[in-house]
């Protein structure tokens, strides 16, 4: 039960893997008898940050190897042996022949070496928390910090559950929210498939009202606990966070009171009246999804009574395919198809405009950026309604 059970169809995020020292206190069993983990992530400060660096330079300074000089001074390994006198020096051997390596002296993890030590324990089964009692299981070191964003999630699911997990797209977009403040300073933001929360949390630090969407009510469950647990980084007075179901599959948003994470009224006039800011990260894995995201986008922008730009990153992912003999990303192409049609789309309604934006901004979390990852921009302006179009004529997804 401690351990992570791997089958053919699992899906791994790769964002835990290059965070070895972060801690992954596993908390409990879902609904659906996943494990789910708690991990926190830091927004690095200016001092910290990987400003207009190479993708995953900093991890490669991290990871750079050194010597321990007799004298007790780190080196980078191999610098003595170039600076000359010690290039020739002759390995010591042990009485059977073997390198005799000395090892450099480690410390105790009790005098603080910057590593949590990692303790996984499963508490109990799911049973949903009072919100009141989830905020006092917090550590109290942990809430007097407004840099640490804390999480749930699962760590390996089946491709229908990704949302569940961490993935580098939502901190690519974070980033990008971080960096560019006065852009969504008292916004009213739409994030469509908000997964595990982590971009709408972000957002709600500047933004005014935020519409953090899903589907399914174990995962929109979790994004709820999410957002309880990071409201110390929001302000009350300033800031909304308002879970709710939006299935891109259906047209209509449920407003039936009787269901869990339905709109209200008031909510879908507010949402249809003011939303200026639409964002998705890396939701971009599957075709049928992806069509009815482009619906959804299209049904949204072209109701909407002014201009909104929507926000979309995305992993280029690369797979070797038997169908083309050949390394090809199937799921991202048809995103870029999707986006082509998007464009040229002349119906009388909307008009779209589709830029990929350059990712050289500042970066805020601790991940590979690599050159995989990539954030699109779309502007939406409406255009005076032509009621002889109909939706059957505009749409080829």
């Amino acid at each position: 039960m401690d351990q992570i059970t791997f089958n053919h169809d699992t899906v791994l995020s790769d964002v835990h893997m290059l965070l070895p020292n972060s801690r992954h206190l596993m908390t409990r069993l879902n609904s659906v008898g996943q494990l789910v983990f708690i991990s926190k992530f830091k927004i690095m400060r200016v001092g910290e940050r990987h400003d207009n660096k190479d993708p995953g330079e900093g991890l490669k300074e991290a990871g750079e190897s050194h010597e321990l000089r007799e004298d007790g001074e780190k080196v980078p390994q191999g610098k003595d042996r170039e600076e000359g006198g010690e290039g020739n020096v002759e390995p010591f051997l042990d009485e059977d022949g073997d390198l005799d390596i000395t090892h450099r002296p480690r410390k105790n993890p009790k005098e603080g070496n910057g590593r949590d030590l990692v303790c996984p324990i499963i508490l109990k089964q799911s049973n949903p928390v009072p919100e009141q009692e989830e905020e006092n299981t917090d550590d109290e070191v942990d809430q007097s910090f407004n840099d640490i964003i804390k999480i749930e999630h699962t760590m390996a699911t089946t491709l229908e559950d990704v949302g569940k997990q961490v993935w580098r797209g939502a901190f690519l977009l974070a980033d990008f929210i971080l960096s560019k403040p006065l852009m969504f300073r008292g916004a009213t933001v739409l994030e469509l498939g908000a997964g595990t929360g982590l971009t709408s949390i972000i957002m709600a630090t500047i933004g005014k009202t935020v519409y953090c969407t899903d589907v399914g009510e174990d995962l929109l469950s979790m994004c709820k606990r999410n957002v309880t647990l990071n409201k110390h980084m929001m302000d009350p007075a300033a800031a909304d966070v308002r879970v709710r179901r939006l299935d891109w599959l259906q047209h209509d948003l449920c407003t039936d009171a009787e269901v869990e994470f339905s709109w209200t009224e008031e909510e879908v006039a507010d949402m249809y009246n003011n939303t200026k800011i639409i964002i998705a990260a890396d939701v971009i894995y599957d075709d049928d999804l992806t069509d009815g995201l482009f619906r959804t986008l299209y049904r949204l922008c072209s109701t909407f009574p002014h201009t909104c730009t929507i926000f979309i990153s995305i992993e280029k992912r690369m797979n070797f395919t038997l169908r083309h003999m050949d390394v090809s990303c199937d799921a991202y192409n048809h995103f870029s198809h999707c986006l082509s049609q998007l464009q040229d789309l002349v119906d009388g309604r909307c008009n779209f405009k589709v830029e990929q934006l350059p990712s050289n901004f500042a970066q805020f979390f601790l991940y590979e950026r690599i050159e995989q990852l990539e954030l699109w921009k779309v502007t939406a302006t409406p255009l005076p309604f032509d009621p002889a179009q109909s939706d059957s004529e505009l749409f080829s997804f």
